[in-house]
């Protein structure tokens, strides 16, 4: 009896150690299948010849070289990717820190302010781009509304102006992603020991003195984090740029992404496209390998 009951305990351990492999098998393969697959895929046709159809036989660095010796759109799009992406992350950053901090002082109504700072992270970008292209069109938006007010002679024609579109975008992303940042910073503001500032103040330490000295410095892990993060995301815009610019005008706010999907969908040369997807995929590479290593060297040293 005994014997039959441990043969029935080993069996039903058994299973339950196989039950959460076979729960995330079909997961597991379908990422292996739709992410990493056709990463190697879009890594094998950027060597190709590929037009409207792919084609597997492989020629080479071609693609590459006619993506930086012998296309001028491809060096706007980069241009407009660090740019943005520079303009962006450092907006998000200040005005997230600002933010939380103006939070953190426990101000009355905080919830009110709390709700309208992270409400637009429930929207998503082609809403952000359609709202926005509505407020800064010179027919329907700011300029006519202010123009109503009595300012006959103001102007405010970014969208429309290829030297200035390109702020429009960052206006837009900024609006969208700080509330990100805010939420971020604030819940390392509330996690700092009250102790730690008790003690700054008496020994006389001011209000900036203590956050410049003491609070922000404890936040370099999230300072880290953003930077990562927003970069992900500044790399990957292309339903902001589509639905706010389109890349115009002309290609004046071509992004990489933007400037993948013309190629590869709109002109018909897939393996040019996935030339450019393939520069795409190691730039935000470079920015999370080394997340990774510090995340997880972190992990080590805390062990």
């Amino acid at each position: 009896m005994q014997d039959n009951y441990g043969r029935i305990r080993r069996v039903i351990d058994s299973f339950e150690n196989i039950l959460p492999k076979l729960a995330l098998s079909p997961t597991l393969i379908i990422a292996a299948v739709f992410i990493y697959g056709f990463i190697m895929w879009t890594v094998w046709i950027s060597f190709t010849d590929s037009r409207l159809l792919p084609r597997y036989e492989l020629v080479g660095w071609t693609q590459y070289i006619t993506l930086f010796t012998k296309e001028p759109r491809w060096w706007v799009a980069a241009g407009n990717l660090f740019l943005f992406g520079g303009l962006f992350i450092t907006i998000c950053i200040i005005s997230g820190l600002a933010l939380a901090i103006f939070l953190d002082r426990r101000i009355r109504g905080e919830g009110f302010f709390r709700t309208i700072y992270l409400y637009p992270m429930a929207l998503s970008f082609i809403v952000t781009g359609a709202a926005w292209k509505w407020i800064l069109n010179p027919e329907l938006g700011l300029e006519r509304v202010v123009r109503q007010l009595g300012f006959s002679d103001f102007t405010f024609r970014w969208l429309v102006d290829s030297n200035m579109a390109i702020y429009t975008i960052v206006i837009a992303a900024v609006w969208q992603s700080s509330g990100f940042v805010l939420a971020l910073f604030l819940a390392g503001l509330r996690g700092i020991d009250d102790a730690i500032i008790k003690a700054a103040q008496v020994d006389g330490a001011g209000l900036v003195r203590i956050y410049r000295r003491i609070i922000i410095p404890s936040l370099r892990p999230l300072f880290f984090s953003s930077v990562v993060i927003l970069s992900h995301i500044a790399v990957k815009s292309f339903d902001l740029v589509m639905v706010l610019t389109q890349g115009g005008p002309g290609y004046s706010t071509d992004m990489p992404a933007t400037f993948m999907y013309s190629f590869a969908f709109n002109r018909g040369r897939l393996a040019f496209g996935a030339a450019s997807a393939v520069v795409m995929f190691l730039a935000v590479l470079v920015i999370i390998v080394p997340y990774l290593y510090l995340e997880l060297r972190g992990t080590r040293n805390a062990e």
